[in-house]
């Protein structure tokens, strides 16, 4: 069987490590699992091509929202967030799916984060704040502040908040006033976030704990910055491991390795 990692950029993506390692220890020796350049304009015609052989593709940038009108059928998380980074072919038909939001969950759960969530700040307003949100409904949170470039072009995530019942207080991303939350989650790229970097060197902005996305180059300034500061800090390789597990349950049908999904990555990761 054959699956894949769909994006663009892509050559830069885990993914196909992850899910090779989980193959190998379930002794899975016929799938194959690949990274394959694809921008939206391409889309379509590469799903046309995946025929039985193909049991599923993982989805990266720009394509997680793009996806959405060419699959047969969404699950209900993956519609309220208005997201899919995962289609799973059953029967020739396109089933989408969203293992961001359970991955982003296991991640922050790692860390320490329990139910009862305190305020929230998110960084950015992409496919991946929207999988926030509903980490942050997931785990008893109910509003958030978001921290946005243009509120214009914010209108999917205020889609999604009102999909998912959670309360989104939009602010602007270099808004100098932002108050400290309890968690920070960012959602943007390397380098995006640096401006948040320099403020956590004064108590005005020092959350308790930060989830940054990014897992390579790693670590972030704002990781960096975070740890001077004693904030804690959870990083985007725990949330792509966990979203990758799911990934692997959904494609095979077999409980993920997750022991040997991060033994291979953080390998790689050193490489």
């Amino acid at each position: 069987m054959k699956a894949a990692v769909l994006g663009s950029p892509v050559s830069h993506s885990l993914s196909p490590v992850l899910h090779r390692a989980a193959y190998q220890a379930l002794g899975l020796a016929d799938w194959s699992y690949q990274a394959i350049e694809c921008d939206e304009a391409r889309l379509p015609a590469l799903l046309g091509e995946c025929g039985p052989q193909w049991a599923g593709l993982s989805l990266t940038m720009p394509l997680k929202r793009a996806v959405l009108p060419l699959l047969d059928a969404v699950e209900p998380l993956a519609a309220e967030v208005g997201a899919a980074n995962t289609i799973v072919f059953t029967r020739g038909l396109r089933h989408g799916h969203n293992t961001d939001v359970p991955g982003m969950i296991s991640a922050l759960a790692e860390a320490g984060v329990g139910g009862g969530l305190g305020e929230v700040l998110i960084l950015g307003a992409g496919a991946t704040a929207c999988s926030a949100l509903a980490a942050v409904r997931g785990l008893g949170g109910k509003a958030v502040t978001v921290a946005v470039r243009d509120q214009a072009r914010a209108h999917d995530l205020l889609a999604a908040a009102g999909q998912l019942g959670v309360e989104a207080q939009l602010v602007d991303f270099d808004n100098p006033g932002i108050s400290a939350p309890d968690l920070l989650i960012s959602t943007v790229p390397a380098g995006a976030a640096d401006m948040f970097a320099k403020r956590l060197a004064r108590p005005t902005l020092r959350p308790q704990l930060i989830l940054d996305v990014v897992y390579h180059p790693w670590p972030t300034r704002l990781a960096v910055a975070a740890r001077e500061a004693g904030v804690a800090v959870a990083g985007g390789f725990a949330l792509l491991l966990y979203q990758a597990a799911g990934q692997v349950t959904l494609m095979t049908g077999k409980p993920p390795p997750v022991a040997a999904m991060r033994a291979a990555g953080l390998a790689a990761l050193r490489r």
